[in-house]
């Protein structure tokens, strides 16, 4: 069901103020899934909690394991070192990093795990990581290649060679990675097709492996080598979001303010905090955006570029088409909405028709946000300088950030619900 409309009127002044971002959902569910597989009892602070955050968390229960929440930043994450196989399918809603993550790890139970989402979901592709894990000789379905997906569980991850096309997402690499540390032997996964989708969230993919105590060693650009180490229980800091970030740092931008989030741009490892640098650009954003490494930025930056001095070519962002909603049709759909021709695509790629002439104008639209939490927030920055603007169905963002529009009333914009 969707939440009421929310009326945000563009706030007379720069927005100045302080704003602790919530911590990294890429991560989150990465430590969740490790603490998961290790043995004994794992402390993760400062984390998100969120929608997919929640899902995977519930998912994590009904596979054997303990996961405490003695705070609204912690996790207490209890295992026996083992997944259990669930007795209902996991229903994972629109989380696609606990489907992808979840789906290698249900190799790990013994017996069969089913996994399925909503609507949204069971149309997100899924079937590069089922070849990968069938060449390992696991037994992995989805009719549709798309979930729900079926999977019979072996009590471990097998060993050898294992390639994946990672070019739709590099969900599906990590997915492997972090199972096969629970290989019967060493086990290689390597790169097939083109270049990897958003490599830095293999990178903190790897990071995290590492600290919950599994050996990965990368051979080369495309081979990763993981040792059958297993994981070790250990208490885990959580940085946070650099995706949720950059929402914070165009709304600095954009009204010429002063948003301290208390952590400094450069301690991110993320890679979408690189979107940063570009936001200090603005708005001389550069006339073309290579997305192909920060995806998850990329909404904010195009409805940044609408202000720009110049129009923005985005480039590198094809994957966007199986995000939580084909991000690049809403985007371009959305900005036309503002202003008829503002946005469009070509091909793969998005034009932004930038117009500084817009701030200041009143504009009305009425936002759809396709249930999609990042159409709802980058949305909203436009709202910061056009008058007019309706964002629809806002209670989306829970999915990442549920705090988001407290975060901007915050700072001083008024809101109001229709």
């Amino acid at each position: 069901m969707s939440s009421p409309p929310l009326a945000i009127i563009p706030p007379a002044h720069p927005l100045v103020g302080r704003v602790t971002p919530p911590g990294s959902k890429s991560i989150t569910n990465r430590a969740l899934l490790l603490a998961a597989l290790a043995r004994g009892t794992s402390r993760l602070t400062g984390a998100l909690k969120s929608r997919d955050t929640t899902l995977m968390a519930a998912a994590l229960r009904q596979m054997g394991v303990v996961v405490d929440e003695p705070d609204d930043i912690s996790f207490v994450v209890t295992s026996p070192g083992r997944l259990s196989r669930p007795d209902q399918p996991l229903m994972l809603g629109n989380a696609g990093t606990a489907m992808r993550f979840l789906t290698a790890a249900a190799a790990l139970c013994d017996g069969t795990v089913i996994l399925d989402g909503d609507e949204a979901m069971r149309k997100r592709p899924i079937g590069p990581l089922l070849t990968a894990m069938q060449s390992l000789g696991i037994a992995a379905a989805a009719p549709t290649g798309c979930p729900p997906v079926t999977v019979q569980g072996r009590g471990h991850f097998g060993s050898g060679r294992v390639e994946i096309d990672g070019s739709l997402s590099s969900q599906y690499v990590s997915a492997l990675l972090m199972a096969a540390a629970d290989g019967q032997g060493p086990i290689e996964v390597v790169l097939a097709g083109k270049d990897l989708d958003a490599r830095g969230y293999v990178d903190l993919t790897v990071a995290a492996m590492t600290a919950f105590g599994a050996k990965v060693e990368l051979v080369d650009r495309t081979t990763w080598r993981i040792a059958p180490t297993g994981y070790t229980a250990t208490d885990f800091v959580v940085e946070p979001d650099a995706s949720a970030s950059t929402y914070l740092w165009a709304a600095e931008a954009l009204t010429q303010g002063r948003i301290d989030l208390g952590v400094p741009i450069e301690a991110f490892t993320q890679p979408d905090a690189k979107a940063a640098q570009l936001i200090r650009m603005f708005p001389h954003l550069p006339a073309v955006i290579d997305g192909s490494q920060m995806h998850d930025a990329v909404p904010t930056l195009a409805v940044l570029a609408a202000f720009n001095a110049t129009p923005v070519r985005f480039t590198g962002i094809a994957n966007l088409r199986v995000k939580e909603c084909d991000r690049i049709r809403a985007l371009a759909t959305e900005l036309s909405r503002i202003r008829p021709g503002l946005g469009r695509e070509d091909g793969d790629d998005l034009i932004v028709a930038a117009d500084p002439g817009l701030a200041g104008q009143t504009l009305p639209a009425r936002i759809e946000t396709y249930e999609d939490h990042r159409i709802a927030m980058s949305f909203a920055l436009a709202a910061l300088r056009i008058g007019g603007i309706v964002i629809l169905d806002p209670a989306c963002v829970g999915k990442t950030y549920p705090g988001y529009w407290d975060a901007l009333r915050a700072l001083g914009v008024e809101m109001r619900q229709l």
